[in-house]
């Protein structure tokens, strides 16, 4: 694991695959970590990428660089931290692939800073910038239902039990969102170490309140946010992948990301798959990542 200043924080991350081969940046989610991507990084070094897998901010060894700095987990800040950690690395352009709070660091990265980016792969939510504005409409109920842990941690109940559980909290997310995936006590235990990061639960419980207009967001992100109300498009070559068994947002029949892409766009619903793509279907992920439409 290495260390790079970057922005409001000291990011952890690896790096594979030769130095001078075309970079791909592996974007984990919640409440996941960079052994998401232990199966496809060497499937995509063997083709001559160089992976680069941070931990985001709140996981891992990533610390924030000032005590002072709010400890925001709100989209405009996952998407500034990408564009600094490719700035930090000197990378012009690179391919974004992610999901779940990943997914969104690279739609927002991808939507607001097009000549940075060469491909998007985004799985589940597909077009995974957040309609704040919108936040507040109710849901079909069953809907409603697999969003209970997003209610939650809206109240200081949810934040001193996510402090107090968060292992056996995120282990259940794990097991409702991926019901078909027999992970072993072994993978889960490797990922939540991550967990442990002094900054975990703030970060968590800022992004699923902030996500729902109840609380503000970081002012240094303020027109970032602004830029990202207006739901902008997508313009790059882009993959939506989505797992057929995703118990948290289990794919429609429609493809509902589609109006949000305006250039070369596919998506491809794997069956057996649930919300954790990479690390459940390693070869379909990698796969869209090398044949990304151009």
């Amino acid at each position: 694991m290495q260390q790079i200043t970057a922005g409001v924080l000291q990011i952890a991350y690896l790096d594979t695959g030769p130095v001078d081969g075309e970079p791909v940046v592996l974007l984990h989610g919640f409440p996941y970590d960079v052994h998401a991507f232990s199966a496809v990084a060497p499937r995509l070094t063997a083709a001559g990428r160089r992976c680069l897998i941070p931990c985001l901010r709140g996981y891992g060894d990533t610390r924030f660089l000032d005590p002072g700095t709010p400890r925001s987990g709100e989209q405009a800040a996952l998407g500034a931290d990408l564009l600094a950690f490719l700035d930090a690395l000197n990378i012009p352009r690179a391919t974004l692939a992610g999901y779940d709070w990943g997914g969104r660091a690279a739609c927002v990265v991808a939507a607001l800073w097009p000549e940075r980016v060469s491909g998007l792969v985004s799985c589940g939510a597909g077009y995974n910038i957040q309609d704040i504005a919108s936040a507040g409409q109710p849901q079909a109920p069953e809907a409603e239902h697999r969003l209970w842990y997003q209610y939650y941690l809206h109240g200081q109940r949810g934040y001193d039990g996510l402090a107090q559980n968060r292992e056996a909290f995120c282990r259940l997310l794990w097991q409702l969102w991926s019901p078909s995936w027999n992970f072993s006590d072994e993978q889960y235990q490797a990922s939540a170490a991550a967990f442990a990061n002094p900054d975990f639960v703030d970060v968590v419980t800022h992004s699923y309140r902030h996500r729902f207009g109840l609380v503000p967001g970081d002012p240094a992100y303020a027109q970032i946010q602004a830029q990202l109300a207006t739901q902008p498009m997508i313009g790059v070559p882009s993959v939506v992948l989505e797992g057929a068994d995703d118990g948290v947002g289990p794919p429609s029949q429609e493809d509902r990301s589609a109006r949000h892409f305006n250039g070369p766009y596919r998506r491809q619903v794997v069956a057996g798959v649930g919300h954790n793509f990479p690390q459940e279907a390693p070869q379909a992920f990698a796969e869209a990542i090398l044949g990304l439409p151009g």
